[in-house]
């Protein structure tokens, strides 16, 4: 099946639900979900994006400007995870409660505008990877299309291509708390530091990079291993310390192991964690 192909079948499968809110996170997945919403329900779909601590204001910004490209009407609602102590606690369940909270949130929304069905921009490849976040989408009845119509992340991409859209090549950019390490509170001041530090990295040019908090208030970069080497070089090094210092972190680490997209699952046992 050619990419043409993959995206009437995708378009198709969102048109059988008649109507929709798309969770919109500002990223590729989601954002070709909205896209292929938009055209196979044009005004019976609404894009959703969720505002909180956890988000940093350069992806709802980033959401604001897809849903516009796309054509999609757009709501924001702000989101209190960050009140519950559940996820504050920040076990590896922690999604689990911040998706909970998302998707109540837009249930009430969507019982305003009659948009009954909701739907997320998970991938077939995201059902090998620890997301407790899915177990909460199926308990509120979340469609996921991409995962329907069996469609991969390498299929999200060529069809973000395929309809010109202008994040089809941004990095993943999940929330902020993804980056504290688990045990450690992921309290709004801490995510806080971590927004305001990848922020300084931004602005240097980077594009994939985390900067993780360990307990101490300690700074883990990561950045692709090309990069290591200018990071950690004057004036550049020492302008970084000084900013994250400046932030509160106590310590700065730089890892020479590089970029690795949810690493922080290797510190904990997995395969114990029971989400309901």
């Amino acid at each position: 099946m050619n990419t043409s192909e993959k995206a009437e079948l995708l378009t198709q499968q969102i048109a059988s639900y008649q109507r929709c809110a798309v969770a919109l996170s500002g990223g590729v997945d989601s954002a070709v979900v909205a896209k292929a919403a938009h055209l196979a329900l044009r005004e019976s779909a609404v894009a959703v994006t969720a505002r909180s601590p956890s988000v940093p204001a350069s992806e709802i910004e980033e959401a604001r400007r897809v849903a516009a490209e796309i054509g999609i009407r757009h709501e924001i609602v702000d989101t209190q995870e960050t009140q519950n102590p559940l996820y504050i606690q920040n076990a590896p369940d922690r999604c689990f409660h911040c998706k909970t909270e998302l998707y109540s949130q837009i249930e009430l929304l969507v019982a305003a505008i009659d948009a009954p069905l909701i739907i997320n921009g998970a991938n077939v490849d995201d059902q090998g990877d620890h997301r407790p976040g899915m177990i909460a989408a199926k308990n509120h009845q979340v469609r996921s299309p991409l995962i329907e119509c069996g469609l991969t992340k390498a299929d999200v991409r060529a069809l973000a291509q395929h309809w010109n859209l202008s994040v089809h090549d941004k990095p993943a950019s999940p929330c902020l708390a993804s980056r504290i390490a688990y045990g450690e509170e992921a309290t709004p001041e801490r995510l806080a530091m971590i927004e305001a530090a990848e922020a300084f990295l931004r602005q240097q040019g980077l594009r994939e990079f985390r900067v993780r908090y360990h307990r101490g208030d300690i700074a883990r970069i990561e950045v692709t291993p090309e990069r290591i080497v200018p990071l950690a070089t004057d004036p550049l090094r020492s302008e970084l310390a000084k900013k994250l210092h400046e932030l509160g972190f106590r310590a700065v680490t730089l890892d020479l192991d590089g970029f690795r997209s949810g690493n922080l699952n290797n510190f904990v046992d997995l395969s114990a964690i029971r989400v309901e």
